[in-house]
């Protein structure tokens, strides 16, 4: 029995399943190999290019599936569920996705995100041998960028390049329509209690910047801040945003509960608005749709007369 078997045998894996894949890929070439360096600076060596794919999260399997790979995924979480077609892929979990789970559909590579991944899952998948890329985003410009580098990676490199443009182009776009007009104080609800916004260092932050407002959580020091009432109320945003959506992001009617602060501007002029999660907090594909949301909640008179871009 291979040695690493043998260590994981307490984890609950099968000896069948682990037989699937160890060792990965015995008889690759090294002509049959590439070595990328993924966002958490780890050498990540392919055998051929990946054919089956696990996504673990619904950011990375919208972004396989508009690079026109959504055949070799093989398993994503259950909140995947954009475009319909991923709904119909094998569910893993989300936070503490099923290693067995995982092993069971046999993948030659895993797409994770670095929020969610637990330094734990992250050595099980190199004790079986399993590739894992990291992705690690911070600004819209690294989304894009992530994108590309899939398809390189996967030998879709045109397809990728081709979307990228074009988000590109878009994002020039929403960004023309509100670069002369006045910057509205924004305040981007998480979570009411404890209050949790974004902050610098966060895609969504500079999504903010990009559509026309200013974050009142600019001078915070970490990416996702809790802030006090007190801080907020001295910030005075001018306009509201709650992120909602079918599963994920804050419940429909929580901004209800912001109506007793009488004092802020928000509420002075009613700019308390919802808008759409799965496009603005996934780092996919759809946050072009999602910049889109953003600017017209911030400048609906930039797109009044001159509809959607």
């Amino acid at each position: 029995m291979p040695q690493v078997a043998r260590k994981l045998i307490g984890t609950g894996i099968s000896v069948l399943l682990l037989a699937v894949l160890l060792p990965l890929n015995a008889s690759a070439t090294a002509s049959d190999l590439q070595t990328v360096v993924d966002d958490l600076g780890r050498e990540v060596t392919l055998s051929n290019t990946p054919r089956r794919i696990v996504s673990l999260a619904p950011s990375i399997t919208e972004t396989l599936f508009a690079i026109g790979l959504g055949d070799r995924v093989v398993g994503v979480t259950q909140y995947c569920d954009y475009p319909p077609e991923a709904q119909a892929k094998p569910k893993i979990g989300y936070t503490h996705p099923s290693l067995e789970a995982i092993v069971a559909l046999q993948p030659d590579l895993i797409v994770a995100p670095r929020e969610i991944l637990r330094a734990d899952m992250l050595g099980k998948f190199e004790q079986l041998q399993i590739p894992s890329y990291v992705f690690d985003v911070h600004t819209v410009d690294s989304i894009l960028s992530h994108l590309q580098t899939l398809g390189l990676i996967l030998g879709a490199s045109a397809a990728a390049d081709d979307v990228a443009r074009e988000m590109r182009r878009r994002i020039e776009e929403i960004k023309a329509r509100t670069s002369f007009l006045p910057r509205l104080r924004v305040l981007y609800v998480l979570n009411s209690e404890p209050l949790i916004t974004v902050g610098p260092g966060s895609f969504i932050h500079e999504a903010i910047e990009m559509a026309g407002g200013t974050n009142v959580a600019a001078r915070a020091r970490t990416a996702y801040p809790r802030l006090s009432m007190e801080a907020v109320l001295k910030e005075d945003p001018e306009l509201i945003l709650f992120p909602t959506g079918r599963a994920e992001g804050i419940a429909r009617g929580e901004e209800e509960h912001w109506q007793r602060w009488t004092t802020l501007s928000a509420i002075q002029h009613g700019r308390l608005h919802r808008v759409p999660n799965e496009l603005l907090n996934r780092p996919g594909p759809r946050i072009v749709q999602g910049l889109d949301a953003l600017a017209r909640a911030i400048h609906p008179e930039a797109f009044a007369e001159r509809g959607t871009p």
